[in-house]
C-alpha cells in the first residue's frame, strides 16, 4: 500500500505555512497598523497645538496693537497722507514712540516748572518772614528813627546794592554774542539775585553804612 504524503502543491499545505510564518502573523499586522495610527495622532496633536500656540500669540500682539491705537492720541488724528487706511504697525509704533518722547520732554519740563514754583515759595517765605520782623521792631518802637534817614541816605543804600551787584554782573556776562549774553544773564539771574543773597548784601551794605554814619 502506498503511504500518502502531503504534497507540496497541496493548498492547505500552503496556508498552514503561511500561518506558521512570524512576518505574516495577523496580530502582527494589526500592531503595525495601530501603532502607525497612534504615530499619526500624536503628530496632529503636536500639530494642532502648535497652530494654537501661534493663534493666540498672534492675537496677542493684534491686541497690543490696538491697545496702542486706543491710548495713543496721535494714532487716533486724521492722517491725511494715508487717508482712511488702517494704520500699519510700523506707523503706529513709531507714533507711539514719538508720543513717549513728547510725554518725556513734559515732564522734564514740569519738573523744572516745580522747581521754580519752589524757590518761589521760599523766595516769599523769606520775605514774610522779614516784612514780619519789620512790622514787630517799628510796633516795639513806633517812634525809633523818625526823621533820621535823609533821601541821600536812601540812595547810598540803593547805590551800594546795586554796585555790589554790578560787580557780580561784570564778571560773569559774556558780550561774546547775543546767544552768550542772553544765557549769561538768565544764569547770573539764578545765582546771584536769589533771596537770600540779595538779603545778605543789603545787610552788608546797611553795615558799611551804620559805620560811616556813627
Amino acid at each position: 500500500m502506498t503511504e500518502t504524503g502531503a504534497s507540496p502543491e497541496d493548498p492547505w499545505v500552503k496556508v498552514e505555512y503561511a500561518y506558521s510564518d512570524n512576518s505574516l502573523d495577523p496580530d502582527d499586522e494589526d500592531s503595525d497598523y495601530h501603532q502607525e495610527s497612534y504615530k499619526e495622532s500624536y503628530k496632529d496633536r503636536r500639530r494642532r497645538a502648535h497652530t494654537q500656540a501661534e493663534q493666540k500669540r498672534r492675537d496677542a500682539i493684534k491686541r497690543g496693537y490696538d491697545d496702542l491705537q486706543t491710548i495713543v492720541p496721535t494714532c487716533q488724528q486724521q492722517d491725511f497722507s494715508i487717508g482712511s487706511q488702517k494704520l500699519s504697525k510700523a506707523i503706529v509704533l513709531q507714533k507711539t514712540i514719538d508720543y513717549i518722547q513728547f510725554l518725556h520732554k513734559e515732564k522734564k519740563k514740569q519738573e523744572e516748572e516745580v522747581s521754580t514754583l519752589r524757590k518761589d515759595v521760599m523766595a516769599l517765605k523769606i520775605m514774610k518772614v522779614n516784612y514780619e520782623q519789620i512790622v514787630k521792631a517799628h510796633q516795639d518802637n513806633p517812634h525809633e528813627g523818625e526823621d533820621q534817614v535823609s533821601d541821600q541816605v536812601k540812595f547810598n543804600v540803593f547805590q551800594g546794592i546795586m554796585d555790589s551787584l554790578f560787580q557780580s554782573f561784570n564778571a560773569s556776562i559774556s558780550m561774546a554774542s547775543f546767544q552768550e549774553l542772553s544765557a549769561c544773564v538768565f544764569s547770573w539771574i539764578e545765582e546771584h539775585c536769589k533771596p537770600q543773597t540779595l538779603r545778605e548784601i543789603v545787610i552788608g551794605v546797611l553795615h558799611q553804612l551804620k559805620n560811616q554814619l556813627y
